[in-house]
């Protein structure tokens, strides 16, 4: 019984979602036997289990040859002697017995039949002494295999312990769940009345819509069929109003009646949560409206004067070693984020992470001037294309307008929501664009001095902004991985161009306007045919990102296009510079021809 008792058996049980049976689990009765008594039960209990082992082993074990009798010879004096002291270690007094017992031998003092032998008294106390000392040894085994055993019933004790409660914790959390689904149920069954109910009423309510809508449409008929009438009788011949059921819309000879009408389809929109077109409201219409100092657009039919430049082939990009440090200047005492050339002097602007741009007289490396007035770090940077006027955008989400001859800000243009990347102007010199980290680009028109048009198309900052040159298309970069062509007369997007795997830095045109060169952050240099709006080559620049790519104004192939990296030089028409320069020094090359 008590075998039976220590056994445990698990049952599968499965329990359905909508069981209702209320099962409660029983609680594990404590088992009293596994816990310790005394030290002493556990001690011959341990000694029992040991003895039993042994028997086992000795049973199983077969007998190799009939066990013999021993026959029991006893032992002499001399050698009783002997091993007495040599198992007390009596070397010296064993010498010395030796030497007197054969002494006398010799001298036949002592006869071998004198010698007698040792009473079985001394052998049987020799024997048991041997026997104490093994079944001390036996006893301190059984004591060590004792505690052992002692340790392993402790452990289960806790397995125990730990198990039931775990099964306890098991028990109230099923409980739980199951009156939670009862709950859950009564809940749900309380609502269906009321989803049933609500279910009525909009049927009922889309009935009422139907029939009003059928009112609608024949009062809308009688009212067309007298102003038809009223005409007929008014110019004498027969006139046919074409009038849509759907729409109503006043126009400049609006009647009474058809003001009526429209205030109730209005009211009728407005109860059925439709919010209706208020034209004063518009973004797009408030942005697009006329205003009386607005900039009108050139026709893009104007011939582009820097394609003379493309009969010429360059070669001085082609040389290895025709380059020469000529000037290094210490520009900004922080980085410096970008730099512009003048369009006909040899003037250069440089911007930076410390809220200034400078002007510099190349090569002498002379500063002309410094502008001051952004409150964040400087982005980009772009000459008027007379030359007289500089725009730069910033991480305060502004465009500043700096006019040389007065050496001052003339116009401060804000509208974007967060850090401005780029800029670039039209080449009639009244337009700007810019672009932002806000996902959007803006068209500004710097004689009314507002933005005319906000492009919105990007799902990420747009990186890069640039204008064709001699045409109202702007083309934008972006973080999105895409880049857009866009007409800056109406802000729509064009055409848009997917290729790019990471994002984009940067995006230009050449001078024809038929190819776009791309870079983005994973060094990956897209070239682009505009007309077939497909990738024409892609090339890895290397492991660092591409910051900005130029072509060659006198050529159009892939060996005279730079993609500016990180700490690496860049080719331009006359001179060569760095546009990425972390510590603030600007060193310019000559080209040797």
């Amino acid at each position: 019984m008590d075998a039976d008792r220590d056994n445990y058996y698990l049952d599968q049980v499965t329990i359905s979602e909508g069981s209702e049976d209320g099962y409660q689990y029983e609680e594990i009765p404590d088992d009293d036997d596994l816990s310790l008594t005394d030290g002493d039960e556990d001690l011959l209990r341990a000694v029992q289990t040991v003895q039993e082992q042994a028997e086992d082993v000795q049973s199983q074990r077969s007998p190799l040859s009939p066990q013999r009798p021993v026959s029991h010879r006893p032992e002499v004096v001399d050698d009783f002697l002997r091993n007495f002291l040599i198992k007390m270690g009596m070397m010296k007094t064993l010498e010395c017995f030796q030497t007197e017992w054969y002494e006398m031998m010799q001298k036949g003092l002592l006869q071998p039949e004198a010698v007698g032998f040792v009473p079985d008294v001394y052998a049987s106390n020799q024997m048991l002494d041997s026997e104490i000392k093994s079944l001390k040894k036996e006893v301190e085994t059984y004591k060590l295999a004792a505690s052992k055993a002692k340790e392993t019933l402790v452990k289960l004790q806790k397995e125990r312990n730990f198990h039931r409660m775990h099964h306890k914790r098991v028990a109230q959390e099923k409980n739980k769940l199951i009156n939670d689904i009862k709950r859950l149920k009564a809940h749900y069954d309380s609502y269906e009345p009321l989803l049933r109910q609500l279910h009525e009423k909009y049927q009922t309510v889309l009935r009422q819509k139907m029939l009003t809508s059928l009112e609608r449409d024949r009062a809308v008929g009688e009212v067309t069929g007298l102003q038809a009438t009223l005409k007929n009788l008014e110019s004498g011949h027969k006139v046919d109003l074409p009038v849509k059921k759907d729409d109503v819309k006043p126009n400049k000879e609006e009647g009474p009646t058809q003001k009526s009408i429209r205030e109730a389809r209005e009211k009728e929109l407005l109860q059925e949560g439709v919010a209706l077109y208020n034209a004063e409201k518009d973004p797009n219409k408030q942005i697009g409206k006329t205003h009386p100092k607005d900039s009108e657009f050139p026709p893009d039919n104007r011939v582009n004067p820097l394609l003379a430049q493309l009969k010429g082939k360059s070669s001085h990009l082609l040389k290895t070693s025709g380059y020469s440090l000529s000037n290094t200047l210490k520009a900004h005492e922080l980085a410096v984020s970008c730099l512009a050339l003048h369009p006909r002097k040899e003037i250069l602007v440089t911007a930076s992470d410390d809220r200034l741009w400078k002007m510099w007289s190349i090569p002498s490396g002379e500063i002309i001037m410094t502008g001051e007035g952004h409150s964040d770090w400087l982005s980009g940077c772009c000459f008027h294309p007379n030359g007289t006027r500089l725009a730069t955008c910033s991480g305060d989400s502004t465009i500043r307008i700096w006019d040389f001859a007065k050496s001052e800000c003339i116009l401060t243009l804000e509208g974007h929501t967060h850090a401005v990347w780029g800029c670039s102007w039209h080449s009639c010199g009244d337009f700007l664009a810019s672009c932002s980290l806000d996902n959007n680009s803006k068209i500004w028109d710097l004689n009314s001095e507002r933005c005319r048009y906000t492009m919105r198309g990007h799902v990420d900052s747009v990186n890069s902004i640039e204008f064709l040159p001699y045409s109202n298309i702007v083309l934008t970069s972006s973080a999105d991985k895409t880049l857009s062509l866009w007409d800056a007369r109406m802000g729509m997007c064009a055409q848009t161009f997917y290729g790019h795997l990471h994002s984009c830095n940067y995006a230009t045109f050449n001078l024809k306007g038929d190819t776009i060169a791309s870079c983005d952050s994973y060094g990956i240099l897209k070239l682009w045919d505009v007309r077939k709006i497909s990738v024409m080559l892609s090339v890895d620049a290397g492991p660092h990102p591409g910051n900005q790519v130029a072509f060659d104004p006198s050529d159009a192939f892939l060996n005279s296009i730079a993609i500016f990296k990180n700490y690496q030089i860049i080719c331009i028409a006359r001179q060569v510079m760095t546009t990425k320069c972390r510590s603030g020094i600007l060193c310019l090359f000559n080209i040797l021809h």
